[in-house]
């Protein structure tokens, strides 16, 4: 059996404070880690491997170390899990968390991110749950950050979809920013998409538009758009930003040169790293790509038990 601590730990309010600044809502971010841990761990919160070969008044320091170089992102949330492994498990010893990089930072290969201090039992059950969310939002930062360098000397800007993992969207939408990208909505609550299921369905880009501006006047309304006829149509109707989907740079070109500043301009669909460039040179102002968050390969990083 764990031998239970009589005082509870958690997360810190230096931790939470971090949470917020970046954006993030703490007891979000509480939840997704007690359920990754508990996903982990089973119905007894029982790490057996650590418990068996780990004294429980053990106590070590290790660091979080990248194993290749990219872009760092989710550094508060790493620390978020080694503090609420303790309360989740019922071990309840605090771990001590000082984070040597800052998020959005470049780290090469061999670069401590972090360091972690407290019970051994507590550090290498946590171990995999922080490397999982850190290594994935970090992948995330370092794709988004390609995307920005090669958008540099445009106006345009990369943006993130909602092709995300389930109940890790906050979580890589930070990872985006944090990596020079921006965010368009969260969800399907915040901004009004009239794509082409809702065009057929409403009769028309007109049709649809209209009956979302008297339905919901106060949100924002986005018009995915395939055709240059399609794009005129939308903001003669009244959009403002408007998704321009699958087309040709040219094409993108005549859209930047008919709508003027009369809407936000919005490339999407089949983009690579490598047009990004000419498509950002059309005049658009963003360029969405889904791959950010659903095709991004992890930033490799372990976590290191000092040994001296």
């Amino acid at each position: 059996m764990i031998e239970r601590a009589e005082r509870r730990a958690g997360m810190t309010a230096d931790t939470e404070r971090e949470l917020r600044g970046a954006g993030l809502d703490p007891e979000q971010v509480r939840r997704i880690i007690e359920n990754a841990l508990v996903e982990d761990l089973g119905p007894d919160r029982l790490d057996v491997t650590s418990v068996a070969t780990i004294p429980a008044t053990q106590t070590d320091t290790a660091d979080l170390v990248a194993r290749a170089g990219g872009v760092v992102a989710g550094l508060a949330v790493a620390a978020a899990v080694f503090e609420l492994a303790g309360e989740v498990t019922g071990m309840g010893r605090t771990v001590e968390v000082s984070s040597v990089a800052r998020d959005g930072e470049r780290v090469a290969r061999g670069d401590v991110l972090a360091t972690v201090t407290g019970p051994t039992r507590v550090l290498l059950t946590a171990e995999r749950t922080a490397l999982n969310l850190l290594c994935r939002m970090s992948g995330v930062a370092t794709h988004t950050r390609a995307w920005a360098d090669a958008l540099a000397g445009t106006k345009a800007m990369v943006l993130d979809t909602r092709k995300t993992t389930p109940g890790l969207r906050a979580l890589e939408k930070y990872a985006v920013r944090a990596g020079g990208g921006t965010n368009k909505r969260m969800g399907l609550h915040d901004v009004a998409m009239i794509k082409d299921n809702h065009k057929y369905a409403a009769g028309g880009i007109t049709a649809a538009y209209r009956r979302v501006r008297e339905a919901f006047p106060d949100v924002p309304v986005q018009v995915e758009v395939d055709t240059l006829a399609e794009a005129v149509e939308a903001v003669e109707a009244g959009a403002k930003f408007l998704l321009l989907d699958n087309m040709s740079p040219a094409t993108l070109a005549a859209v930047v040169a008919a709508v003027g500043d009369r809407a936000e301009l919005e490339a999407t669909g089949g983009l690579t790293l490598a047009d990004a460039a000419t498509v950002g040179a059309t005049g658009v102002d963003f360029l969405s790509v889904g791959a950010l968050t659903h095709s991004s390969p992890i930033l490799d990083i372990a976590l290191d038990l000092r040994t001296e």
